[in-house]
């Protein structure tokens, strides 16, 4: 882990904080990009020359550019990046404008383009690198509540699983890794946004499903402290995972969701 050098998106809060926080305990340098950077370099409290904090949104290409050319005239080089960076449009479909569904493509999914695009010529020049990608269970399995939330998550595992075959042959490796419920500030009222247009119809499950996240926030089952080590740990592996699930409840959701897809395949072949 000595010397490498990890770039790594949204890190002013949550995983992303403590991915960087663990890269340099680790002994790694850190470019630590977030969309407000005050206090992150004194919180993170990095040995000197070690630690590069720059803004950085994710939805701005021409940010990403200039992020990637200062980590390179700082360190020289990018050995993992961590497309962290993420926002959480919950609720039912019809109750979210069209506006706050583009949005949370252009984060989760355009903006991990965006600061890959920015980066893979430099780890493509290199030979080498680790492309991670901060997913969720809600990437394999969609539930009411989180349609909008989930889609992005699909296309973006979508891309990632044609990206991985891309640039497996030039010694790039990609770590995608899909949590359960996290403990983190995913969930506060002032980052997960919650759909506005009041739909009679659903008025009832909706209620439900609100009052579900004001429970649920602050205490979801998963320790991101735990996750945070174990991505460090595999960044570091000679043979990184290719896929990370975290948490039971991420295991439990996606095996179900693999008998269901079995169980479809299988009365689909009996009626073809």
């Amino acid at each position: 882990m000595t010397d490498k050098v990890w770039f790594i998106t949204g890190a002013g809060g949550g995983l992303g904080h403590l991915l960087a926080r663990d890269a340099l305990r680790a002994g790694a340098k850190v470019v630590a990009t977030s969309r407000g950077i005050e206090g992150l370099a004194e919180r993170l409290s990095a040995p000197e020359g070690r630690l590069l904090v720059l803004p950085l949104d994710v939805t701005d290409a021409g940010a990403a550019l200039a992020a990637h050319d200062a980590a390179i005239k700082t360190f020289g080089r990018i050995d993992v990046l961590v497309n962290n960076a993420g926002r959480a449009q919950l609720g039912w479909f019809e109750t979210i404008s069209d506006d706050d569904m583009r949005q949370q493509f252009e984060v989760n999914l355009f903006g991990a383009m965006s600061v890959a695009r920015a980066v893979l010529p430099t780890m493509r020049r290199q030979r080498s690198g680790l492309l991670v990608t901060i997913s969720s269970v809600n990437g394999l399995v969609s539930n009411p509540g989180g349609s909008v939330y989930s889609s992005s998550k699909f296309a973006l595992e979508g891309w990632m699983e044609g990206l991985a075959e891309e640039i497996a042959p030039l010694g790039i490796r990609s770590l995608v890794v899909n949590p359960g419920m996290m403990r983190t500030n995913f969930l506060d009222p002032s980052r997960a946004r919650q759909g506005n247009v009041e739909i009679a119809d659903y008025a009832e499950a909706v209620a439900g499903f609100r009052a579900f996240i004001t429970q649920a926030n602050g205490a979801q089952q998963n320790d991101p402290e735990a996750l945070s080590a174990l991505i460090v740990a595999e960044a570091s592996s000679a043979e990184p995972a290719r896929r990370l699930l975290f948490g039971r409840d991420a295991h439990d959701w996606a095996r179900a969701k693999c008998q269901q897809l079995a169980a479809e395949i299988d009365a689909s072949r009996a009626r073809a």
